[in-house]
Parts: C-alpha cells; sequence; structure tokens
C-alpha cells in the first residue's frame, strides 16, 4: 500500500511539469497568432481610443512577459481567470460543457471497445482467412477516414435519408430541461428522476455521434487484439486446454481473449487523448455542446482565457484517466507491483 501511495503521488507531482509545459506552449502560441482579441471583440471599424483603452482593461498592453507572469499568479491560486468575450468566469461554460464531452466520451469508448475486441479476437480465431484478410482490412480503412467526414456520412444517410437519428444535438426540444438539472449528464439525470422518455431520447441523439467516434478508433482495437491474442494462443495454457477437448470457442474467447485485455487495458490510457480529439470533430460535425464545440469557438473569437482554461482541463482529464489506467492494469495483473 505504502508504495501504491508513493507511485499515485509520484504521478500526480509529474502532472504538474506537463500541465506547465502544455500551458506554456499553449500561451505563447495564442499570442503569436495572427489576429487581435480586442478587434474580434469590438469590430473593425471601433474607434482606436475604446480599442486601446479595452486592451489596457484586459492587460494585453503589457509584454508578453508580463502578461505570462499575471496569468501563472493565477493558475497557482487555482483561478482560470475571466472570459475576454463574455462576462463570466472560465470555469462556468466548462463546467457547462464537460459532462457532454465526457458523455460523448465514454460512449464513443464503448462502442470502439465493443466493436475492435470481437473482431480482433474473431480474426486472431481465422488466421490468415477471408475472415481475417476482411477485419484487418476494416481496421486499416476505418483509421484512415476523417472523422468529420464519417459523420457527414452518417448523417446523410440515417438522419436525411433514412431519418432514423436526428441530426445534431443532445436533446429533442420536447424534452424538458428540469430532466437535466442534477449532473449535466443528461443519461444519468434522465435516469435519476425515472424519466424513461427522456432517456430514450438522449440516447437517441447520442447514438451517431458515439459510432462515429467509436467506430474510427476501433481499428486500433481491432489490431491490438488481434496481435495480443495471436500470442496468447501459442501459449502452453491453451494448447493444454485444446488437447482436454475443450471447444475451440471457448478457448479464444473465455481463456485467451481474458489475457489478452491486459495490454489493451494499457492502450486506453493512451487511446483518451484521441478520443477527446476526435470529440472536437465530432462536436462540431454534430453540433454537440461540448469542450470541444466551445474550444473552437472561443478560438475563432480569440478568447484566450477560455482557450487556455479548456487546454488545462484537457491535460488534466488525459492524466487522471492515464493514471487510473495504470492502477488497473495493476489490478488486472498480479504481475505487475507499484
Amino acid at each position: 500500500m505504502r508504495h501504491l501511495f508513493s507511485y499515485v503521488l509520484t504521478r500526480l507531482l509529474l502532472a504538474i511539469p506537463m500541465v506547465f509545459i502544455l500551458l506554456t506552449l499553449v500561451f505563447v502560441v495564442l499570442r503569436i497568432m495572427p489576429g487581435d482579441p480586442v478587434s474580434a471583440m469590438l469590430g473593425a471599424h471601433a474607434p482606436e481610443k475604446v480599442i486601446e483603452q479595452k486592451r489596457e482593461e484586459l492587460g494585453l498592453n503589457k509584454p508578453i512577459f508580463a502578461q505570462y507572469l499575471d496569468y501563472l499568479g493565477q493558475i497557482a491560486r487555482l483561478d482560470l481567470g475571466d472570459s475576454m468575450i463574455m462576462k463570466q468566469h472560465v470555469s462556468e461554460p466548462i463546467l457547462d460543457k464537460l459532462p457532454a464531452t465526457l458523455e460523448l466520451t465514454f460512449f464513443g469508448l464503448l462502442v470502439s471497445l465493443g466493436v475492435g475486441i470481437p473482431l480482433g479476437a474473431a480474426a486472431a480465431r481465422r488466421r490468415r482467412s477471408g475472415r481475417d484478410f476482411g477485419i484487418r482490412l476494416y481496421a486499416n480503412v476505418v483509421y484512415c477516414i476523417p472523422v468529420f467526414w464519417l459523420g457527414l456520412l452518417l448523417q446523410l444517410v440515417f438522419a436525411v435519408l433514412l431519418r432514423w437519428f436526428p441530426v445534431s444535438g443532445r436533446t429533442s426540444p420536447r424534452v424538458t430541461a428540469s430532466a437535466f438539472s442534477w449532473s449535466g449528464f443528461y443519461v444519468v439525470d434522465t435516469l435519476r428522476v425515472g424519466n424513461l422518455a427522456a432517456f430514450g431520447d438522449v440516447m437517441w441523439h447520442v447514438i451517431l455521434p458515439a459510432v462515429t467516434l467509436g467506430v474510427v478508433l476501433s481499428g486500433i482495437f481491432v489490431r491490438l487484439t488481434r496481435a495480443n491474442m495471436l500470442d496468447v494462443l501459442k501459449s502452453d495454457y491453451i494448447l493444454a486446454a485444446r488437447a482436454r477437448g475443450v471447444p475451440e470457442r471457448r478457448v479464444v474467447f473465455n481463456h485467451g481473449l481474458r489475457n489478452a485485455l491486459i495490454p489493451i487495458v494499457t492502450m486506453l490510457g493512451l487511446q483518451f487523448s484521441l478520443l477527446l480529439a476526435g470529440a472536437i470533430l465530432t462536436e462540431t460535425t454534430f453540433s454537440w455542446p461540448g469542450m470541444g464545440r466551445l474550444l473552437l469557438e472561443r478560438i475563432y473569437l480569440r478568447d484566450y482565457p477560455v482557450i487556455q482554461g479548456v487546454i488545462i482541463v484537457y491535460a488534466l482529464l488525459v492524466s487522471a484517466i492515464s493514471l487510473l489506467v495504470d492502477l488497473l492494469y495493476a489490478a488486472i495483473d498480479p504481475r505487475v507491483k507499484y
């Protein structure tokens, strides 16, 4: 237990310089990019005196190093600052949009695992067969497909032509907001109040974005599962199970897949960052009101504090999930000790 506590503490301390470096890069890049946030806020035809007054009010007339020190002081006080565009604290839009992104990422991960792992196991079971070739072809193709293109294709087919799913949004206008007033996670909130109609509507809206995000990343899990399954199926205990007459399907999925999942759990932490990156494009395509869409909107408006706040939250999420996956890996595999 003492070693585990030391490991967790070390990982948490290592997250600090990572966030610091990322924050510094984002801070510098935003200020050397073309465009002026004050001009974007007031318009190109605003009087020069008004622009200068606003720049002084926001502290943008200071040297970049002085701005950087001021911002580090804010972060040290756990203060993300105030939006340049909206009269609100940066934490307000982030807390409002974060549940939508986490919900989409969760269901996208479920789709990715639900498609990738069974297909990878099936490809390993029928190695060098037509099924194996087809599954590997699928994995390579979906991994190369742009997320936004797949999203537009699914919208065209299943939302516009077939009218099976909605084109965009998290809910229909007929669903009352009172069903989502607790946590912001619509699936959790609707189940909490027992509103099955609203729950069905939420799931109806999340299917296409989650499939878009999950299918693209499922190719990684197909290849990873297949590679690990091929190694596991050569193990002595697999040969012993086959010698005892255990059915092949049970050998593959009960004995082989269970042990092949250990490296896949490790990969989950690495793929979470890709899920967040893919969520930005998916949210834009489906008008999903999450962090990715918020980030793009504020980049257009040059809202520096909100952009920096979103990046910090993304970095902390990736660090937390990576730590959680490492701890889960140790729980699954007794050979791993911290």
